[in-house]
Parts: structure tokens; C-alpha cells; sequence
């Protein structure tokens, strides 16, 4: 998962974080979008429609940027205060809806015809994301989505602190740094109270989440201020500063950043437990699925589309989910008996479940696999791939105030000028939960060549739009990255039986995720329903199997994207092989899928399509 990580936003929540999601243009201080044809400077082989069509995407970009603070840091610029303070409030709503007006009516003044083929897959994606912006600001949608700004999966109260922290997304190179980031901590605080006025609003109309969120978004509150200020994130880079902050300086920054956290930011955190406690979960929902919410059916519709960029039904996604999930069961029943064991299978979950032949004994044991694993990819790449991501690649757990609440790995980009490297995270929460037989697999997607390929290629090409260098989808980005689990077949990794389980066992996971959200969201499942269903038919511990069932409670339909996603891929690739055959190059396949940013599905078949096209002319 890239858990937009994102937090530090890790690869999922980069991509699924709403493109609006965060920040607000000053109420009075939002220019325009240009409204008439701009004289514009062409590069070679640039049309003259291209360069206009650019300069429209350099303008909203611009504008979008001031109205996503978060999404600005995470590319590498400077933190804007003002916009930061304006999260979740109804100055920044009105900004995003006015942005979305005029990006869609400068769009409507280029001719499409006009413009050469790769920026035309730039127009399809740009109008199509802005189209389905409009769809989600509209006023009554907003009512349901506005008054829930975030849930205990990716939520601001645990993405911040990951994002100040010394090895997060901000800098601290010199005493400026620590001067520009301290003022962001200040004004944190006046972020969680809007989010505590946003959440009273739901709470006035009737549009909450469930209790178990709620439950889980205190435990997480309770982690952390757990921790005293002077061992917090928040105040980790003033333990360790670079060379470049002088001496005489410092004490006077270690005074600063404590009293900050002391006074301001741990009792900001103080009244938002407190509302939770007191006022949110007594008024919270009972039911986990977003069906059972006011105008829930709707918005899990809504939410199908955005995450798999396609138009499909909940019982439709539930029988293809049954579809894999039953696939998938006869291969694990072959590699169980390569594995030695007789039995039904369900008695080899359980055996795997129990035996210490699959679990890490040490933190040390995980660490030492994810290395080793590392080292084969990098060896095993130049026969897949004609470019790798310049950005570098570190291994590293959680911290412990997040890793109870995370899923077994999860990826965070790095800068796009390679100046901070991806950062790849895995769980070592409850290592009697964990599988030494998931290293390989969990590697390939988080790390190399999934979401650390797919992202750092795409940030590091400056000749496409931001927002293919940046933005994406769901099913793109992490069915990419289950794609790239694949891969280990071809690399050979999986002839080892123990990695070939791993593999198979997290494919499992993803097909069950079809069956389980749809199960949760339109079927009416319960908590302990989902956690049954991944139990009876999957290897993955208990731990495990909670920490998904209830990410996917507070994220309604992201889940779907990756087996989709990956299936597509996958189908693509057969057909080119198939039509080309030995004209086929895997490389010059992945170049095509990686070459143009993230793509919604349908613009993906139709670029591969002309691609096997002109390899057959």
C-alpha cells in the first residue's frame, strides 16, 4: 500500500488522498485562471495547442498547490502556514469548487485534435479527474464526505506527526528549516479544532462513522500522548541536530519546539480525545459498513468508481472476488503439499498459523529477509526494466506509536530530486502474527519494482504534467504493485516453496478484499464476519486479519483497487504477447505502462493498444 503513506503519506493514501483534500487559497486572495489564449513558447516537437494545454495545467497547478499545503511538502516545497490553518473549513471548500469551474473551462478552449499524442492522454486524464471532482464537491456530496475529515486509518492526527518527525517529509537541513517548521507545529493545533467543528456538523445531521473507528482513533490518541513531548515526534529533530544549526542556537530551538508541543499541541490532542469520548461516540454508528450511513449506497458507488476508475456494481466486484478467491485455493493446495503438509487446507492455515517454521523470531529476522531480498531485485531488475528510479530505497519498521494500527508494510516516496529516499515500512507489531513466507512478495509491492518504481519514475520525469507526475488512482498504483509481486515468478524467486506460499497468500488477500468490502459496504457484513471470511480462507494471522477488516471499514472501497488493477495489467500484458510474439520485450512493456504517470484503466488499455499496434506496423 501506498499508505499518497500515505503517514508520512505512505504509496496508497499518496494516490487515494483526495486531490483536494487538503488546504484553502485565502478567501479573498484566489487570482484567476487565465481565460484567453496566453502567447506561449513551444520545445521541440511541442505543438502549439501542447504548450497552451501546459500552461493551463501550470495554472491550475498552481493554484491547487495553494490549496494542498500537505501534497506541497511532499513534493519538496516550503509549508504554507495560512493554507495549513484553513483545513477542513468552509473557506477551503468554496476555493476547491472555484479552482474545478475555471480548470474545466480553460480545458474547454483546446482543441484536443490539435495536440501530439502524448499530451493528449494528459487532456483525457485531466478532464476526466476534474469531471469526477466536480462530481465529489458537489454541495451534497460534501455534506456527507466534509463532516468526516479523517478516520483511524490515515488519519491527520496520525499523518502529521509522522510528516514532522525528523525522518519525515519536512526538512532539517539548517536553522531556517527548524524556524519554518516549528511555526507548522504551532499552527496544528488550530487544524484539529476545525476538525472537531466539522465533526460536530456530522454529528448535527446525522452523517458519523462507525463506533469502531471512533474506538480506534482514541486508542491511537492515546498512543501518542502516551508519549512525553520531549519523546515525541514532534520534538525528535531538535534531539539531533545537523551540523549546519549552531551551537549557540540550539538550546534556544529545544526550548521552542518543547514548549510548542507542552502547551499547545498535546492539549489540542486533550480536546480532541475528550470530544471523541464524550460527544462523537455515543453518536457514532454501530453498523461498520458505509451502507448504513445516511446516503451511504451512494457514496460506496462513488467511491467503487474513483478507486478502480471504472464503473462497476458491488455484486458484480463480490462474484469476481469469489472467482479468484476459489482460483487461488487450488494453487495454495499444490504448494502446501510441496510445504510437506497432508491435510485439508484449512488445517494448513492453521498450521501456519501455529507453527514456528513461518514466523520471525526477532525483529533482526525480518530485517535481514527484506535485505536480502532487496539485493536479488536490484540484481534481477535491468533484465525487466530500461530505467530505474534515481531516488534511493531504505528498509525500515514503524515506529512504534503507529505500528499496532498499520498493515505489514506500506511505502513512502521519496523527493523528487532524489534528495530523501523512499522509505519502505514493515510491521513488526506482534511478531507471532508476522510470516517469514510474506518477505519476497510484501517486497516486490511496497519496495522494488512496485510502488518505489512506479512513483519515483513518475515524480523524477519532469517533461509530464504535475499531475501525472504526482497524482494517480488507486487501482493504477497499487494494481501496479501487485503486478510487480508477479514478477517473482519470472525472477525466479518463487521456487522456493515457502516465498511461492507468501505470494499466493497475499495474492489471496487480494481477491478476498473484493469479497470483503463489497461484503462489509453492500452486503451488510459485520466486523466479525469479514474477519472470519479471511480466516477461514487464508493463512494470515489474527492480528492481521483485524488490522485489514477495520482499514477497510474506514476506507470504503480502496481495497477494490489493486486486484483490478493488477488484472488488468496482467490481461494487457497477454495480449501483447500474444499479438506480438517475439517481437514482444517485457522492458518495452513496462516503459509503456510506467511512461506516462499514473493512467486510469481505460486510458491504459487504449495507450498499450496503439503501443502493439505500432509494434506490429
Amino acid at each position: 500500500m501506498v499508505s499518497y503513506a500515505q503517514m508520512g503519506l505512505t504509496s496508497e493514501l499518496m494516490v487515494t488522498r483526495r486531490r483536494f483534500a487538503a488546504g484553502a487559497l485565502a478567501a479573498a486572495g484566489m487570482a484567476a485562471l487565465p481565460t484567453h489564449a496566453a502567447v506561449v513558447q513551444t520545445t521541440p516537437g511541442q505543438t502549439g495547442e501542447d504548450a497552451r494545454l501546459m500552461l493551463l495545467f501550470r495554472n491550475v497547478a498552481k493554484a491547487e498547490d495553494a490549496l494542498d499545503p500537505l501534497g506541497m511538502i511532499y513534493r519538496g516545497g516550503e509549508p504554507n502556514v495560512t493554507a495549513f490553518r484553513q483545513l477542513y473549513t468552509d473557506v477551503q471548500e468554496r476555493a476547491k469548487r472555484a479552482v474545478n469551474v475555471q480548470a474545466l473551462a480553460g480545458l474547454r478552449r483546446i482543441d484536443r485534435r490539435k495536440l501530439s499524442p502524448e499530451r493528449q492522454i494528459s487532456y483525457d486524464i485531466f478532464q476526466g479527474d476534474k469531471r469526477e471532482d466536480a462530481a465529489w464537491l458537489r454541495p451534497e456530496v460534501e455534506a456527507l464526505n466534509a463532516v468526516r475529515p479523517f478516520t483511524h486509518f490515515g488519519g491527520m492526527h496520525i499523518e502529521f506527526p509522522s510528516m514532522v518527525a525528523k525522518d519525515g517529509a519536512l526538512p532539517y537541513t539548517n536553522e531556517g528549516d527548524y524556524t519554518r517548521n516549528l511555526a507548522l507545529i504551532a499552527a496544528f493545533p488550530q487544524v484539529l479544532d476545525n476538525a472537531i467543528a466539522r465533526f460536530r456538523q456530522g454529528i448535527d445531521s446525522g452523517v458519523v462513522e462507525s463506533q469502531l473507528t471512533v474506538t480506534n482513533m482514541i486508542g491511537q490518541i492515546d498512543a501518542l500522548l502516551a508519549q512525553p513531548p520531549g519523546g515525541s515526534p514532534f520534538t525528535s529533530a531538535v534531539r539531533d541536530f545537523p551540523a549546519s544549526v549552531p551551537e549557540a542556537n540550539r538550546a534556544g530551538l529545544i526550548a521552542q519546539y518543547a514548549a510548542v508541543t507542552a502547551k499547545q499541541v498535546y492539549p489540542a490532542y486533550r480536546r480532541l480525545r475528550d470530544f471523541f469520548a464524550k460527544d462523537y461516540l455515543p453518536a457514532a454508528r454501530a453498523a461498520v459498513g458505509i451502507s448504513a450511513m445516511k446516503g451511504g449506497a451512494g457514496i460506496y458507488r462513488l467511491l467503487i468508481a474513483h478507486h478502480t476508475t471504472l464503473r462497476l456494481e458491488p455484486d458484480a466486484v463480490h462474484r469476481l472476488g469469489l472467482g479468484e478467491v476459489a482460483r487461488i485455493k487450488r494453487d495454495m493446495s499444490a504448494v502446501s503439499r510441496e510445504l510437506g503438509f497432508i491435510g485439508e487446507l484449512r488445517g494448513f492455515f492453521d498450521y501456519l498459523r501455529s507453527s514456528p517454521r513461518f514466523h520471525p523470531k526477532t525483529r533482526e529476522e525480518l530485517a535481514d529477509g527484506y535485505a536480502r531480498v532487496a539485493r536479488a531485485v536490484e540484481e534481477q531488475a535491468p533484465k525487466f526494466f530500461n530505467r530505474m528510479p534515481r531516488s534511493k530505497l531504505v528498509i525500515q519498521p514503524y515506529p512504534a506509536y503507529r505500528e499496532k494500527y498499520e498493515a505489514g508494510g506500506s511505502y513512502n516516496q521519496g523527493a523528487p530530486d532524489g534528495s530523501r529516499p523512499g522509505v519502505f515500512f514493515y510491521n513488526t507489531y506482534d511478531l507471532p502474527s508476522r510470516f517469514l513466507t510474506g518477505i519476497t512478495t510484501l517486497f516486490l509491492h511496497e519496495g522494488a519494482p512496485g510502488h518505489h518504481f512506479q512513483i519515483s519514475l513518475a515524480q523524477e520525469d519532469t517533461s509530464l504534467p504535475d499531475f501525472q507526475r504526482f497524482g494517480g488512482n488507486n487501482a493504477y498504483v497499487e494494481g501496479w504493485a501487485l503486478y510487480s509481486e508477479t514478477l517473482g515468478y519470472e525472477m525466479g524467486f518463487y521456487k522456493d516453496p515457502m516465498q511461492h506460499w507468501g505470494t499466493l497468500d497475499d495474492e489471496m488477500l487480494r481477491a478476498m478484499r473484493l469479497v470483503v468490502d463489497t461484503g462489509l459496504h453492500a452486503k451488510g457484513w459485520s466486523r466479525e464476519q469479514a474477519i472470519d471470511y479471511m480466516l477461514a480462507n487464508s493463512g494470515m494471522g489474527r492480528s492481521d486479519a483485524t488490522a485489514e477488516v477495520e482499514r477497510y471499514i474506514a476506507w470504503p472501497g480502496q481495497a477494490l483497487g489493486y486486484k483490478i488493477g493488477a488484472l488488468t495489467i496482467q490481461r494487457l500484458k497477454r495480449t501483447a504477447q500474444d499479438k506480438l510474439g517475439a517481437k514482444f520485450d517485457i522492458r518495452g512493456f513496462h516503459d509503456q505502462v510506467l511512461g506516462s504517470g499514473a493512467l486510469p484503466l481505460p486510458i491504459l488499455e487504449a495507450k498499450l493498444g496503439r503501443w502493439i499496434a505500432a509494434q506490429q506496423a
